[in-house]
C-alpha cells in the first residue's frame, strides 16, 4: 500500500477481471437483492432489462473483492522488498455509484480507478484522504515525520 504522499491525482489502475455467471448472479440476489430480475430468467425476460442481471451491488462487491486481492500482493511484494507498508484506514463513504447499464449473465468487467482528489486532512494529522473514480473515498496514512 503506497502512503498518502506518493499517490498522485490522475493515477490509474486496473483491480481486475470478473465474469459474471446465471448461476453466481441468482446466488447473490437470493442472499442479499432478491428482486425478480436477479433472480429468474422469465421474470427477467419480462422486465425492463430483458434478460437475468446482475445486481448492481453484486457488481460493486466483486470490485472490492478484486482490490483487497490486488491489495494484499502489492503488500507482499512490498515487504519482500523490505519497503515500508502504509495502512489503509476505513472508508467514510462514497457518492455519485452508478450503474449506467445492466451486466448480464456472461459479461465481464474490467475494472479500472483513478484518483481524482487527495488532501490532507488537520483533523487526522496522520492521513489524508484520497477519492477515487466511482467516487469512493478512503483514509490512507502519510508518511511518517
Amino acid at each position: 500500500m503506497k502512503y498518502f504522499e506518493d499517490v498522485r491525482v490522475g493515477d490509474k489502475l486496473v483491480v481486475g477481471r470478473h465474469t459474471f455467471t446465471a448461476e453466481e448472479i441468482k446466488s447473490f440476489a437470493e442472499r442479499f437483492d432478491p428482486q425478480p430480475f436477479h433472480l429468474d430468467e422469465a421474470a427477467a425476460a419480462r422486465s425492463q432489462f430483458g434478460a437475468l442481471c446482475a445486481s448492481g451491488w453484486h457488481t460493486a462487491v466483486m470490485w472490492m473483492r478484486l482490490r483487497m486481492d490486488q491489495m494484499r500482493l502489492e503488500v507482499e511484494a512490498q515487504r519482500a522488498r523490505g519497503e515500508p507498508v502504509a495502512q489503509l484506514g476505513p472508508s467514510p463513504g462514497f457518492r455519485q455509484l452508478q450503474w449506467r447499464k445492466p451486466v448480464y449473465a456472461g459479461d465481464t468487467i474490467t475494472y479500472a480507478s483513478e484518483v481524482l482528489e487527495s488532501r490532507a486532512l488537520n483533523s487526522r494529522p496522520g492521513w489524508g484522504l484520497v477519492l477515487i473514480s466511482f467516487i469512493g473515498s478512503a483514509f490512507v496514512e502519510r508518511r511518517p515525520q
